[in-house]
């Protein structure tokens, strides 16, 4: 076979394989729009709320478990995430609160968790993306609660104890920080002014910081996109942020990745006026207080082994909300199961017994990916 008569071959079998690939493309065409319809179906028959953390968990882990391959898990379930979004929208557009302004990780939890089609509004604050919620004036919010170099997000845990609002989803992002700057590469002779960024992302770069820019002053700001927003502003500063901050406010990413621990991760309640119901991986959020008495932690929360209930997060808190006096503070639980559940509902019950103050955020399905 000549040179030119192999040329000939590969070029029928690239037409072939492209006219397989547009046949393929026409009948994921024809099978979303007959999802979508079914869907909208559905928001027709359905009263009240149709956005259902629960089934949409379901749904997101039957494809993984379902996935043949070559594509991974993760992409399966994003591009799922987005015909699930779209479909939605069709049945009841969401509008979404979350901590702003635009360009922050909460934007990008916000993305992951619910798609691209809601509306999504920036808030200046995580009391002003509560208030929306309690208002009603969104139908959902997404605020950081913790983060794994840093801890808990204090703000969040207090509003927690004194809002109306429910816990229906979590969601986990992986964190990359970056220097950002208007300038094309740092200069060693001139140092940057100062550097803005969030206070827990300041916290979570500081080894880089110390060792590469020890004497510029950090400045803490609201998030790390108003901290792009005032680098942009400001040509002779640098904030610590995220790509989609770059890109959003023009800066150029003078160092990436600059973490100091790789595998940096924060996660984010998704808030509502309801919870969810059981999707057979869920988790249950709640607050309590213990009895002042000799071995009141121990007599707290030994209904948790006596049902066989796994506690994945403690943590106290002052109870400043409660009243009660100065060091009184609750505690944030969360335990595996959901509160429907009967061995999940009889501990609680027991531990509602024991404790001086006990309030359940919700159950919610456990975050995937």
């Amino acid at each position: 076979m000549t040179g030119a008569d192999a040329a000939s071959d590969e070029q029928s079998e690239l037409l072939r394989l492209r006219a397989g690939i547009d046949r393929i493309d026409d009948e994921v065409l024809r099978l979303v729009s007959e999802r979508a319809r079914l869907a909208q179906r559905i928001g027709e028959i359905k009263q009240g709320t149709i956005y259902r953390p629960e089934r949409e968990a379901q749904v997101l882990r039957r494809i993984v478990e379902a996935n043949p391959g070559p594509l991974p898990d993760e992409a399966v379930q994003r591009i799922t995430r987005e015909i699930m979004s779209a479909c939605l929208a069709l049945e009841q557009p969401l509008l979404i609160a979350f901590l702003g302004p635009a360009g922050t990780f909460t934007e990008a939890a916000a993305r992951k968790h619910f798609g691209a089609s809601p509306v999504l509004d920036p808030c200046a604050s995580i009391d002003d993306a509560f208030r929306a919620v309690e208002a009603g004036n969104v139908n959902y919010a997404v605020v950081p609660v913790e983060n794994s170099t840093e801890g808990a997000v204090g703000r969040t845990l207090d509003l927690l104890l004194s809002s109306s609002v429910k816990v229906c989803g979590e969601v986990s992002l992986r964190v990359h920080q970056n220097l950002l700057c208007k300038a094309a590469a740092l200069d060693s002779s001139k140092p940057p002014a100062r550097i803005y960024s969030h206070a827990q992302s300041l916290a979570q770069c500081h080894e880089w910081l110390d060792r590469n820019l020890p004497q510029v002053p950090r400045i803490p700001v609201a998030s790390n996109a108003e901290a792009a927003r005032m680098a942009a502003e400001q040509p002779d500063t640098c904030a610590i942020a995220g790509e989609t901050a770059a890109q959003r406010y023009g800066l150029n990413i003078l160092a990436g990745n600059i973490e100091d621990e790789p595998n940096n991760t924060t996660r984010f309640l998704i808030l509502g006026s309801h919870d969810a119901g059981p999707s057979g991986h869920d988790k249950t959020s709640l607050i309590c207080s213990a009895q002042n008495r000799a071995g009141a932690m121990h007599h707290l929360l030994a209904p948790f082994a006596e049902h066989g209930i796994s506690m994945t997060r403690l943590e106290s808190r002052p109870a400043r909300s409660l009243g009660g006096g100065q060091w009184a503070y609750v505690f944030y639980i969360d335990i595996e199961g959901h509160r429907q559940q009967p061995q999940l509902a009889a501990a609680l019950q027991a531990l509602d017994e024991r404790a001086g103050f006990l309030k359940v955020l919700g159950s919610y399905p456990a975050a995937a990916m």
